[in-house]
């Protein structure tokens, strides 16, 4: 590795892990000055507890800090150093250990954002219901499947992000009880009872200090009315109106079409591969974010 170092012209940072005494060495600390003096940049390291059971400093940075450094450097986006909570597809509630509840959502729409924002040096989260999609390069991805387990989620990364996006198609409601086994068919009938699961949504947008929240409203009528509604009674930022069960569009298709709605304002988004659509919904919330992030901050 040395060897590479010599022979490249290309910026060098070093990253040390090492016992608390080495580090404390004077042959370590001239090393590193003279390191720092020929351009070389070093990262760390921290203090803390080290692998030999000591303490002090010598401790690597986690490796969670030294990505978003190197992410940082590296990237040269718009949305650089922007921390994006994301959530995509559907939930499923369990009935019994076979059968759940879920919907048609493919979470086609939020992975195609979750890439967007990332393609634009935003640090982005994804939780994911589950899905048949690969995680967008750079993107970190928490596997859920319930809406309580996505909830959990959410709440827990939430105050780490300046924009939060529920694309998911979360389900309203769950089962009451879950079965521990199989049920089986013996009556003709049989009902279910249901208990209405949380509006993660609208308990984000809520928070003393909330992000930016976009939402998403799939309706199989009067989208757009129905959206406004949406957005006014969660108090949401900005909201995404699409119209589902439709011939063209919506839930397991490539394309959709969206009418994005906030405070004064409306665009149409028209019939588009869903990959396009992402990109210009969020060049448009970006937008939206900035006017509202200065008005907020005079």
């Amino acid at each position: 590795m040395s060897t590479l170092c010599l022979a490249s012209d290309a910026p060098i940072v070093l990253a040390p892990s090492m016992n608390q005494q080495m580090w404390r060495n004077a042959a370590t600390c001239d090393n590193a000055a003279l390191l720092e003096h020929r351009g070389l940049e070093l990262w760390g390291p921290a203090s803390g507890d080290q692998a030999c059971g000591e303490q002090g400093p010598g401790r690597m940075l986690e490796p969670q800090e030294l990505w978003r450094r190197v992410r940082a450097r590296l990237l040269t986006g718009d949305l650089v150093g922007v921390r994006v909570l994301l959530t995509a597809g559907p939930t499923r509630e369990p009935i019994d250990p076979v059968r759940y509840l879920t919907n048609r959502s493919s979470g086609k729409m939020g992975y195609a954002l979750a890439r967007d924002f990332a393609a634009r040096g935003a640090e982005v989260t994804l939780v994911s219901g589950p899905v048949t999609l690969s995680t967008p390069r750079g993107v970190r991805r928490i596997d859920v499947e319930t809406a309580l387990q996505m909830q959990a989620a959410v709440m827990s990364r939430v105050a780490d992000c300046e924009l939060f996006v529920a694309c998911a198609a979360v389900a309203d409601y769950r089962p009451l009880t879950v079965a521990e086994r199989k049920l089986k068919k013996q009556q003709e009938n049989m009902d279910l009872e249901l208990t209405r699961n949380p509006d993660i949504l609208a308990g984000v947008a809520a928070l003393a200090e909330a992000p930016f929240t976009l939402g998403f409203a799939a309706e199989t009528e009067r989208p757009v009315e129905q959206a406004e509604e949406k957005r006014l009674a969660k108090g949401v930022k900005a909201i995404a109106a699409n119209l589902v069960g439709a011939r063209e569009g919506g839930f397991e298709r490539d394309e959709n079409a969206l009418t994005l709605i906030w405070q004064g304002g409306r665009k149409e988004f028209p019939m588009m591969e869903k990959g396009r659509l992402a990109e210009v919904l969020v060049a448009e919330l970006m937008e939206i974010y900035g006017k509202t992030d200065s008005t907020e901050n005079t």
